[in-house]
């Protein structure tokens, strides 16, 4: 199967220059378990003629720069407007250098934009704040949310975990999670989607689909995972400083993280009946990357080669979900920087059951880099547009 995509990024052998606009063409053919991706070099003259518009809300955090980072390597979609409130009338690149080659439109608060001028809206605002803004917007605008605001389906579940009522449940009955490769004929058609949040994305996409074949126990799954510090966010906090947080380990939102709920709706989905996991994340000092080590048993009769066939099987036309060779453990710097997630089974020590491993970048596929897939499906392009460009490494 062979795919193309435009981009402004130079991808060879030692890595990706985001300099030059590229035309990457990509034959999917696995040799020793390695993806093997062709680049050759157009113009700027091939971007598309009619662009779609773009505006992103909360350009300021790291979710919004990425989304920004990765529309420069995007051949459809133009940034009509940033928002970022407390930093409205500065430039992008005054708040984050690195984004200086880009031509870019000054932040402007939220009040100020103009939404007749966009097609479609990343809005990447804290939790808590996004319901009421998006409740606004016209309705012709697509929209992917990237905070929790949406991800719920069951509103006294929101309440209850996020400590709010929720300020558009009307709104919420329209709502499309955006876990792309599980409910990805959904997503083509909606207007809103929910983005997943990081954790979440490492662990339904090894689990979803050994749920839905029978293949494990729906009981005593057990999830550990681990973030890099990105995954707070932007914000100043004290557990986040350096003095805090380098040089060791340490677990929070023990029993009561809020993307358990989420975790817990998509497993149920998959399984038609409820399901209650063990997980514990942790906070890692590096800056970003995520890895879920999760433990299950296996149904009867059920053997780890199988798990490893029905993944297989599973995710065998996927771009960005790989299942690594037998024996091959994931590593989060075979990631970083890219919108893949890599997975492999293991049998563990204890007979009957198995070990899965799966890593991501948090900030993409748990983030921006599966929003714009998302977008991209909304809009009917191929969804791997402007996504191509693989991990950085080291």
């Amino acid at each position: 199967m062979t795919s193309s995509s435009t981009f402004s990024s130079f991808c060879s052998d030692s890595g990706c220059l985001w300099k030059e606009e590229m035309k990457v063409s990509k034959a999917k053919r696995r040799n020793a378990g390695k993806l093997f991706v062709k680049c050759s070099l157009t113009t700027k003259a091939q971007k598309a003629e009619k662009p779609i518009r773009i505006g992103v809300l909360g350009a300021s955090g790291y979710t919004g720069s990425e989304i920004v980072r990765l529309l420069a390597n995007h051949p459809h979609f133009d940034i009509n407007f940033l928002t970022a409130d407390r930093k409205a009338g500065q430039s992008l690149s005054s708040v984050f250098p690195h984004l200086i080659t880009q031509d870019l439109p000054n932040l402007i608060a939220v009040k100020d934009a103009d939404f007749s001028s966009v097609d479609a809206v990343f809005c990447c605002l804290p939790h808590g704040t996004t319901q009421d803004i998006i409740k606004g917007l016209p309705k012709n605008l697509k929209i992917v949310d990237l905070s929790a605001d949406f991800r719920l389906r069951d509103i006294s579940e929101y309440e209850q975990w996020y400590g709010q009522g929720h300020r558009a449940p009307d709104l919420q009955k329209e709502v499309v999670y955006g876990m792309t490769e599980i409910l990805r004929d959904e997503i083509k058609d909606a207007r809103l989607i929910a983005n997943p949040g990081c954790y979440p994305t490492s662990i339904q996409l090894p689990l979803v689909p050994l749920i839905k074949g029978n293949l494990i126990e729906f009981r005593n799954i057990i999830i550990d995972s681990k973030s890099g510090v990105t995954g707070a966010g932007r914000g100043a906090k004290e557990a986040n400083m350096y003095a805090e947080l380098a040089e060791g380990i340490y677990s929070y939102g023990v029993t009561r993280h809020r993307h358990v709920p989420e975790i817990e709706q998509g497993l149920s989905d998959a399984a038609n009946s409820k399901i209650t996991i063990s997980f514990t994340p942790h906070l890692m000092p590096i800056i970003r990357g995520m890895q879920s080590t999760i433990y299950v048993e296996m149904a009867s009769g059920v053997t780890v080669e199988d798990l490893y066939q029905h993944l297989k099987t599973a995710y065998k036309d996927e771009e960005f979900v790989i299942l690594l060779e037998k024996g091959i453990v994931p590593r989060t710097h075979d990631v970083r920087g890219s919108n893949y997630c890599l997975m492999n089974v293991f049998p563990d020590r204890i007979p009957g059951r198995a070990i899965i491993i799966s890593v991501i970048d948090n900030l993409l596929k748990g983030a921006s880099g599966q929003a714009v897939q998302n977008l991209n499906l909304m809009l009917g392009f191929p969804e791997s547009t402007g996504l191509l460009c693989p991990a950085l490494f080291p």
